[in-house]
């Protein structure tokens, strides 16, 4: 007759391998916070704090603390006479921007080919996308800003060399998008 297999395989205490796995663990925690506390100079079972290095030997004094502010609720508001307001100050004069428009295509896919001509030309150039009413979305191909009009005849002859007909397209920019 065969004999019963034994739940614990003929050993007793337990797995080694995760006795000796845990027991790492807990020295390896336990050497890097001494490690830890060795390096920053801190022990946390000395009861003195510690002493700044004096120069003379003498013992240092503390510095006295800082005076606080003497802050008067009623000082710190406002009077009840009328206040003027400041002088208004001129609006800055915004410079258009020069951008040259070669093209305009309800289809995305027209605006992407334009796009690709003009970087073989080394022209960067953007897309552009807008509602137009009446018509639909657009797609604008357009190159620029232009900082002066030099640029812009600059990159217009290259452009008419190569049959790509462009436009002039003058922005200017709402106060609130300039830096």
């Amino acid at each position: 007759m065969a004999k019963p297999a034994s739940r614990h395989g003929g050993r007793s205490g337990g797995k080694p391998v995760f006795t000796g796995m845990l027991i790492g663990l807990v020295l390896g925690a336990l050497l890097a916070v001494g490690v830890a506390l060795w390096a920053t100079g801190n022990n946390p079972f000395n009861s003195a704090p510690p002493q700044p290095a004096s120069d003379a030997g003498a013992p240092a004094q503390p510095a006295p603390p800082e005076a606080a502010p003497n802050l008067d609720f009623y000082k710190v508001l406002p009077s009840d006479s009328p206040s003027t307001l400041p002088p208004a100050t001129a609006p800055a004069t915004v410079k258009p921007r020069f951008y040259l428009q070669a093209g305009a295509f309800q289809n995305a896919g027209d605006a992407d080919n334009l796009k690709a001509n003009l970087a073989m030309l080394g022209v960067e150039a953007m897309i552009q996308t807008g509602e137009v009413s009446g018509k639909g979305m657009l797609h604008r191909v357009r190159i620029g800003p232009f900082a002066s009009m030099n640029e812009v005849d600059r990159t217009r002859s290259l452009l008419t060399q190569n049959h790509i007909p462009v436009t002039l397209v003058r922005d200017v920019p709402n106060p609130q998008e300039m830096p």
